[in-house]
């Protein structure tokens, strides 16, 4: 049974859980499979937390997998447009793939967009169905600061017209209303996030002992 989702209270402060983690799930050995998905705007530092959750679990010696929207689409999502429909199925694609990793002993770091709450809900209940551990982190950094880090230039070719349907500026994007963990990034450092990531999984009772600290560097 996938833990309890605790609603967030109305403040936090950068790099925090919003709201009260619930006890660990009972019968779920510390170390065993589970999804962590990452929800945001695009170069909201989603997969920049995720690199730094999975080199810290790796140096503890945990089996994980990182799954980037944009990896995922370029393989097995190819084909797929921006439409509505299409980002649902890409979203259950990669929940799909996420649950039978979990299942299977691996800590899933799913670094994905996913704009819709109903499909972020749908994968939700896919993990909950199988008896596998999910927890979602809302990385809430806000659209301005998004556009300024412009990772991958979509916010420039936006504004000049040359593409269209961006997430978070001219297509909805649905924050999630009980996130696991609320994250804003803005000043925050990598690290820092990942730390909260980690004390997350902790208080879920997924994780058996802790990584070792790194430098930091500023989340982008």
């Amino acid at each position: 049974m996938t833990s309890t989702v605790t609603p967030p209270s109305t403040a936090t402060s950068p790099g925090t859980a919003r709201g009260t983690s619930p006890a660990p799930a009972a019968g779920r050995p510390a170390g065993s499979g589970a999804t962590v998905w990452l929800t945001g705007l695009p170069s909201a530092g989603k997969t920049t937390i995720a690199r730094a959750v999975g080199a810290r679990l790796r140096a503890a010696g945990r089996r994980v997998e990182l799954l980037d929207g944009d990896a995922v689409r370029e393989t097995l999502s190819a084909g797929l447009g921006f439409s509505r429909a299409d980002r649902e199925t890409n979203v259950a694609r990669i929940g799909f793939v996420a649950d039978l990793l979990a299942r299977n002993g691996v800590l899933v770091l799913a670094a994905v967009i996913s704009p819709y709450a109903a499909s972020r809900d749908a994968v939700r209940a896919r993990h909950a169905a199988s008896g596998a551990a999910f927890v979602e982190v809302y990385i809430a950094t806000p659209v301005e600061e998004c556009a300024a880090r412009d990772v991958k230039g979509l916010y420039a070719r936006q504004r000049a017209g040359e593409i269209s349907g961006l997430t978070g500026v001219d297509d909805a994007y649905e924050p999630p209303a009980a996130a696991d963990l609320v994250l804003d990034t803005v000043g925050a450092s990598v690290e820092g996030c990942a730390a909260a990531v980690l004390d997350l999984l902790r208080a879920r009772g997924l994780l058996d002992r802790g990584p070792h600290h790194h430098a930091e560097e500023t989340v982008r």
